[in-house]
């Protein structure tokens, strides 16, 4: 293609019109191109669907989340005033690394007598507090409703044993227990489903997007005057060598034997 674009000279003036021109055109021939492959495009979304349908219901674990929460109290619990809330909010930061400690762990191993390392525990386990309170949840996500409802209220109990012996202070109290739950967290099977299908359709997008950026043949006239800036004077239609009619078979005469 290099070969067919005459070179410009440096005082030929560019045409900004007709470069404008071109791009916009390229832009209504890439939307014509998604056009003409929709149907693979379609079928690319519905693919990708039934793979996140296959996923969501035959091969993702479902999980399962249960919350317990505490309430951090001042220990000098008279009127609330600045000073309290202040300490509140400290104590309740604090409270949030005695999650993070092996003892803690330890505890709720003993009290479920369950086989399971610390790292394990610690990955089941989420701790948050929501902003401008002093609320510690309790959050953790297991591969069954019961075990999720055990572990969330063990560290719950356990929690307010460990800061009392260790902080020298007054337990905090359990504002709410933990409930199993009736239906799994994880995975969220219509996201996933919809997920899949907006995928599906990026991803045949993008496929014909990068073919129709990688195809730099000359199909048209207007591409040749596109691209090399030269007018097309005449068009040589393509013959079509496959519709040739058959010429008629001669028929030889038959031979004729001579009298002995």
């Amino acid at each position: 293609m290099e070969q067919l674009r005459e070179p410009r000279r440096v005082d030929q003036p560019v045409d900004i019109s007709m470069t404008e021109a071109g791009q916009e055109i390229d832009l209504l021939e890439l939307l014509y191109s998604l056009l003409e492959k929709y149907k693979f495009i379609l079928i690319s979304a519905l693919f990708c669907t039934f793979l996140a349908g296959i996923y969501s219901y035959f091969i993702a674990i479902p999980k399962y989340q249960a919350t317990a929460k505490l309430y951090v109290m001042n220990p000098k619990d008279s009127a609330i005033n600045v000073s309290d809330l202040q300490i509140g909010t400290y104590l309740t930061q604090d409270y949030q690394e005695v999650f993070k400690t092996w003892e803690l762990h330890e505890m709720v191993l003993r009290d479920l007598n369950i086989d399971y390392t610390y790292g394990k525990l610690e990955s089941m386990l989420s701790i948050s507090n929501p902003s401008n309170t002093r609320i510690l949840n309790i959050t953790v996500t297991a591969d069954s409703a019961e075990e999720a409802k055990a572990v969330a209220n063990a560290y719950a109990n356990a929690s307010r044993e460990y800061i009392s012996l260790t902080m020298a202070t007054e337990k905090p109290n359990i504002l709410s227990v933990a409930l199993a739950p009736t239906a799994p967290f994880s995975p969220r099977k219509m996201m996933n489903l919809a997920l899949g299908f907006v995928i599906g359709i990026l991803l045949a997008a993008g496929i014909v997007t990068v073919r129709f950026i990688m195809d730099d043949k000359i199909k048209t006239t207007e591409d040749v005057l596109r691209y090399t800036g030269l007018p097309t004077f005449a068009v040589v239609p393509k013959m079509d060598d496959s519709k040739e009619e058959e010429k008629p078979k001669t028929r030889s005469k038959p031979k004729t034997r001579s009298a002995g």
